[in-house]
């Protein structure tokens, strides 16, 4: 049986700024230009993007969000949950493991994952279209996310930076 050291080492995954361990695995070469972006995006995006993610122990994937769908795969390891917050401020916890080996966390919630069990890890994936790219990404303020959701106040302080 894999370790997360092993997973690491082997997927040669670096730090992640949320949290947790990475490697972008896939950027589609077809692209999304300007116009035909949905939402308030400008530039180019590929079409598709993938990474591996990994969370180990105490680690946590702190609360942000992103301005497409993300699709997260489950690979290896134990249970993840997903927390989300939508605009209105509805909480959704979504279970991610190898009975529930896929969730979707739709576009614009503020969302953060930690592992149900600490004395493990999971390795998961996240696929995201129109492909990541940093500035459609938000790193959420504890600050403005508890006076924006003071109903999730306790959630935020465990899962934020």
């Amino acid at each position: 049986m894999k370790t997360a050291n092993d997973w690491i080492k082997k997927l040669n995954l670096l730090p992640h700024p949320e949290g947790g361990y990475y490697k972008e695995v896939y950027r589609s070469e077809e692209e999304v230009i300007g116009e035909f972006l949905p939402g308030d995006r400008s530039g180019v995006r590929s079409v598709s993007t993938a990474i591996y993610f990994l969370l180990e122990g105490t680690d946590f994937s702190a609360f942000h969000r992103i301005k497409s769908d993300e699709i997260w795969h489950f690979y290896a390891g134990g249970s993840l949950l997903i927390y989300a917050i939508d605009e209105k401020g509805l909480l959704t916890e979504y279970h991610l493991n190898s009975e529930i080996p896929m969730q979707i966390i739709p576009k614009n919630n503020w969302f953060a994952a930690e592992l149900m069990d600490k004395n493990t890890f999971a390795l998961v994936g996240c696929t995201v279209a129109p492909g990541f790219d940093f500035e459609d990404f938000e790193m959420g303020k504890q600050k403005n996310l508890i006076e924006k959701f003071p109903q999730h106040t306790a959630l935020i302080k465990q899962l934020s930076k």
